[in-house]
């Protein structure tokens, strides 16, 4: 009988082990190989992007956004500025320079009594005034400002200024009213055709090779905006 009992308490000692029985059980209630409660390992990497940091990035990000957009509008004659300068100063002296006979460019701008003995043309009257505000007025805006809309308009004004200064010598060159026949184009006419033109040439050669910056610009900003949003995505719905 007492082996019989022996027998029977070891085989509930076995029963009790660790490794065959409910003693098995870990002390925190979960199986081996089950992962904790309070594990966040199988939750993914939701939680390691801070909000917070994101919204600080996204306003940074915007203010860089802002900073790019105001250089993109900006423009860099460089050596073509001086060129620029200069042909503003001829344009200003052909003002002072006779126009066609006694009168000269101030006399055809403001009508004066000099301008209606010679019988001054609207070409030509069309040609002072765009040079005034066009050749003379926004290009020293532009070059104060380095605004590229500026420039636009300079170069928009300047050539049809280099049209009427053509038009305007053709105009001193035919007969009018009557077949009267007036003084032909003075010095001034011609140095401020002349000088308008080479206005509007360099003016485009500055905001055509600014319009291939930012067209260049433009192409690297929709790349960047299409990589951060595939990042978006990944981060939001995980990775493939």
């Amino acid at each position: 009988m007492r082996d019989m009992s022996a027998t029977g308490d070891d085989d509930r000692d076995e029963g009790r082990s660790p490794e065959n029985g409910r003693d098995a059980v870990s002390p925190t209630g979960a199986t081996p190989g089950t992962p904790a409660a309070g594990d966040g390992s199988g939750e993914g990497n939701e939680d390691e992007v801070n909000p917070a940091e994101t919204e600080q990035f996204e306003e940074f990000r915007e203010d860089l956004d802002a900073v790019e957009r105001r250089i993109a509008g900006e423009i860099d004659p460089g050596v073509r500025a001086m060129v620029v300068a200069g042909a503003v100063f001829v344009l200003l002296l052909s003002l002072v320079l006779p126009h066609t006979g006694g009168a000269r460019g101030f006399d055809v701008l403001l009508g004066s009594e000099a301008a209606t003995a010679e019988h001054i043309g609207l070409p030509s009257r069309i040609f002072v005034w765009f040079v005034l505000i066009f050749g003379i007025g926004f290009s020293l805006l532009a070059l104060m400002t380095r605004r590229w809309v500026l420039a636009w308009v300079a170069v928009a004004g300047s050539a049809i200024a280099s049209a009427f200064g053509v038009f305007s010598i053709w105009h001193r060159q035919t007969p009018g009213l009557n077949n009267y026949v007036g003084a032909g184009p003075g010095l001034g006419l011609v140095v401020g055709t002349l000088a308008v033109m080479v206005l509007t040439f360099h003016w485009v050669k500055v905001v055509w090779s600014r319009t291939a910056v930012q067209l260049a610009a433009e192409e690297q900003r929709r790349i960047a905006a299409a990589r951060e949003e595939e990042r978006q995505r990944r981060e939001r719905f995980g990775k493939d």
